[in-house]
């Protein structure tokens, strides 16, 4: 018997990934770059197990049976028992997977790209796999191959039709630019109608408006991306972020029939950082969205004091709520001055537009877990209740 327990992490795209050249192999059609947040506040657990006594391969996550033949889950089980090979009685074993979030799967916080760099992490090390793992990892979710890796992380498009150069790698690690924060507001919200997947697909196939952001527009905010990382440059930083975002939501408005990710909440929230950089004449914060409401904002330590006080005040939380609001690193708020909030031209919000926020910061890649106490299975490879 083989256990291997590994961590991964969340990551937030600055620059998106929407759209592929190639939906069997997820190969995308345009480079992305990322964020990878710290796993002390959002993370995947993964525990594998390969054992001789096993009859079959199976999977859990958070805590219910799923079926193992989901084809992009056989793809990535299927590339490590062939870079095994021969090596390794391992790779005719049949194996246990256990998985589980610390942070809601529904949230839409790119659960599946925290869960495949978590599972890919964990199998590299059970089946002694070196070398870059990122393009398993992109096999099993495209966004997950940026979660292999810690800090500021570039996805490159690549040229191979088998994708073969289609990979991650890091920009900076997380200790470059230590004072950048993030903050993640959690919309109150139903699932979303369109997936991802059919989102981009869809505009691939209708948006004119996509095919010329992946050919014009991406291949330059990207490297205008990196190099603002590289120098540390948040002014260029938060309004490519801002820019980009803006960019992608406007292709999925493109698209036909449109995909409309974004709700009322999500666009008062852009009013409200366009109007508060406006009023400190400065760009202090940066707004990004996925597919879904939830926005996430990027700014620098030293202002996430007042920039949380602004947003108590514009979108204040339920008073029952107060103590499962806030989540992950401890926030010092100030109470923003009244000539600040007089240049703030928005209106007040009724309470509870948040279910709640989470203050995180750029982290590192995956993780293992020495410790048998972490581990998800227990000695007969099923899941510890």
């Amino acid at each position: 018997m083989s256990t291997v327990t590994c961590i991964a992490p969340v990551n937030i795209a600055v620059i998106k990934y929407w759209g592929k050249r190639d939906e069997t192999l997820i190969l995308p059609a345009n480079d992305s770059i990322s964020a990878t947040l710290d796993t002390d506040q959002l993370c995947a657990k993964t525990t594998v197990m390969a054992s001789p006594h096993f009859k079959e391969d199976c999977i859990w996550l958070n805590e219910k049976e799923e079926d193992i033949r989901n084809p992009r889950l056989q793809n990535c089980l299927a590339e490590f028992r062939k870079r095994a090979g021969s090596s390794t009685t391992l790779g005719k074993w049949k194996i246990h997977i256990c998985s589980k979030n610390n942070f809601p799967t529904a949230a839409g916080l790119a659960s599946s790209a925290a869960g495949y760099a978590c599972l890919v992490a964990a199998l590299a090390k059970l089946y002694e796999v070196e070398g870059d793992i990122s393009s398993i990892a992109r096999v099993g979710s495209g966004s997950a191959c940026r979660s292999v890796l810690g800090g500021f992380v570039r996805w490159h498009m690549g040229s191979d039709p088998k994708g073969t150069d289609s990979i991650a790698k890091q920009i900076v690690p997380a200790s470059y630019w230590p004072e950048m924060r993030v903050l993640i507001l959690v919309v109150h919200d139903v699932q979303k109608k369109v997936s991802s997947a059919i989102g981009m697909k869809r505009g691939m196939e209708t948006s004119e408006l996509l095919r010329y952001r992946v050919k014009h527009i991406i291949p330059e905010a990207a490297n205008k991306m990196h190099k603002a990382i590289i120098e540390k440059d948040f002014k260029s930083f938060a309004e490519l972020t801002m820019k980009d975002s803006n960019s992608m939501h406007a292709t999925t408005l493109d698209t036909y029939p449109p995909c409309v990710y974004l709700n009322n909440i999500s666009h008062a929230v852009i009013d409200l950082i366009h109007s508060y950089n406006n009023a400190v004449n400065d760009t202090k914060v940066a707004y990004t969205y996925d597919a879904g409401p939830n926005a996430t904002l990027y700014l620098l330590e030293k202002d996430v004091p007042e920039v949380m006080g602004v947003i108590d005040y514009f979108f204040p939380a339920l008073q029952d709520n107060l103590v499962e609001y806030r989540k992950g690193l401890p926030i010092e708020t100030v109470k923003p001055p009244q000539d600040l909030l007089n240049k703030i031209n928005i209106q007040e919000h009724e309470p509870g537009c948040f279910k709640y926020i989470i203050y995180t910061q750029v982290g590192d890649g995956p993780k293992y877990l020495k410790n048998p106490k972490d581990h998800l299975l227990n000695n007969k490879g099923l899941p510890i209740r």
